[in-house]
């Protein structure tokens, strides 16, 4: 089993990994497969199946659907030209992808919301199909978004969550207890095991300036959080609070009237500033998702700005160990909370800013591990709910307290010795369990919990 970190650390678009960057990424690939072929098309249709549905509207899977086929990609998202191809979209209703001419395409007609039964494979499921000069479909394909942008084909999902076509890696690690072994075997660190894997596939400078953009795009995001006020868009009016909450710290700086506990509202402004720049819609890091994407930058900037000898440089080893944490989360259960609630996507997170933490404290591998068990085991059961299907309430104070667990988890962890009653392979599997036997209703529909009982306007 081999995950890339850049596979775990996306950059993206708000306001969601599944909802938002997935379909727009399943677009670029029908696209491709259009170019392909050797049908000559004239119109496109889109039906957004399940979680995609029910929640599309708020998490702006519509517009990423639309502006996926015209062409867009979340790498190289430009918001204002985005805007302008979709009004003329709208106008016009035709969609101009390179290479494939004019196709028809009428977004109040042909981009279809189906609120029935799920697709067979996945929550988030959608379905692409391509049309000759008669409307008749010539071309489709099914789509499943499983969450942090990953995005598979029916097919694909079918031939098992294992498929790995690249070469061998040196520690092909696919549990915790494995590659705990592995470190003890080969006197190797977490975050070193994983570098190994990814040279061997990317090599030494990609992955140098990889993880570099990744930091400064995570730290951008907090930075203009943090200086950003107004309304988010949606309709709840939900008031932005990172730069307020951040102002007033600053303000109490040097004056020996802050409480020991004041530490957990800098943590908070972190990453809430990182989620209200997701639901704002603008640049983000998946984390392991959009709507976890705060809790990782903020435990960073934590470690950096607040924790004695914390060293810039330490930061890959960080990601790196998270990364590791996140491949073995994503491959034995789920990141997605349309298929097992919050808990896969903010409980994740936190796992892996926990186990990235205790690694540039350094932690042992049995303490790293121990931290991401605790992160995990404390969100088990947490439900997805948000109000009007936007990423705004709980998510963005969600991620606030999901980083402070983090360094609670590593906190203690660091106290022991890496021995422990609960394994992170039996929280892993719990996670998955309860996800598959949650209700639908709390897992991103927006139809239970929160969503219900809180006025939507």
């Amino acid at each position: 089993m081999f995950l890339s970190v850049f596979e775990m650390f996306k950059v993206g678009i708000g306001p969601s990994s599944s909802h938002t960057m997935g379909p727009m990424v399943a677009a670029a690939r029908f696209l491709d497969a259009m170019r392909a072929s050797p049908f000559e098309f004239k119109g496109l249709s889109a039906t957004l199946h399940g979680s995609l549905a029910f929640t599309g509207v708020g998490h702006a899977t519509d517009r990423a659907t639309i502006l996926g086929l015209a062409g867009f990609t979340p790498e190289s998202y430009e918001a204002e030209r985005a805007d302008a191809e979709l009004a003329r979209i709208q106008a016009e209703k035709t969609i101009l992808p390179e290479g494939l001419g004019t196709l028809a395409f009428d977004p109040k007609a042909d981009l279809v919301f189906d609120f029935g039964p799920n697709l067979p494979g996945h929550a988030n499921g959608m379905v692409l199909r391509a049309k000759d000069a008669q409307g008749d479909v010539i071309l489709s394909e099914t789509y499943y978004s499983i969450g942090g942008g990953f995005v598979v084909t029916e097919a694909e999902l079918a031939e098992g969550r294992d498929k790995d076509d690249g070469p061998p890696v040196p520690f092909p690690f696919k549990s915790a207890a494995e590659m705990l072994e592995m470190a003890k075997i080969s006197g190797k660190t977490i975050a070193e095991m994983k570098r190994a894997n990814e040279i061997s596939r990317g090599g030494h400078d990609r992955l140098e300036k990889g993880i570099d953009r990744i930091w400064q795009v995570m730290n951008d995001c907090i930075d203009r959080g943090l200086t950003s006020g107004g309304i988010l868009p949606g309709g709840l009016n939900v008031r932005r609070r990172a730069q307020n909450i951040h102002e007033a710290l600053l303000a109490e700086r040097g004056r020996n009237l802050s409480a020991p506990h004041t530490i957990n509202d800098w943590m908070s402004a972190y990453a809430m500033a990182v989620n209200e720049e997701n639901a704002a819609g603008n640049q983000v890091v998946t984390a392991p998702t959009n709507g976890a994407a705060g809790v990782v930058p903020a435990v960073i900037r934590y470690w950096l700005d607040h924790v004695p000898g914390a060293y810039r440089a330490g930061v890959p080893d960080f990601l790196l160990t998270a990364s590791a944490i996140g491949g073995l989360v994503k491959y034995n259960a789920s990141i997605s909370g349309a298929e097992a609630g919050c808990q896969a996507e903010v409980g994740s997170a936190a796992a892996m800013a926990a186990a990235g933490l205790c690694a540039v404290m350094k932690g042992t591998p049995e303490q790293i591990e121990n931290a991401a068990e605790i992160a995990l085991e404390h969100h088990l059961g947490m439900t997805c709910d948000p109000v009007k299907g936007l990423v705004q309430v709980p998510c963005i104070e969600r991620n606030g307290l999901g980083a402070i667990k983090a360094v609670s988890a590593a906190s203690l962890a660091l106290r022991g010795d890496g021995h422990h009653f609960v394994p992170l392979d039996a929280v892993i599997e719990t996670m998955r369990q309860t996800g598959a036997d949650m209700h639908e209703k709390y897992k991103e529909t927006s139809l239970g919990g929160l969503a219900v009982n809180v006025p939507n306007c």
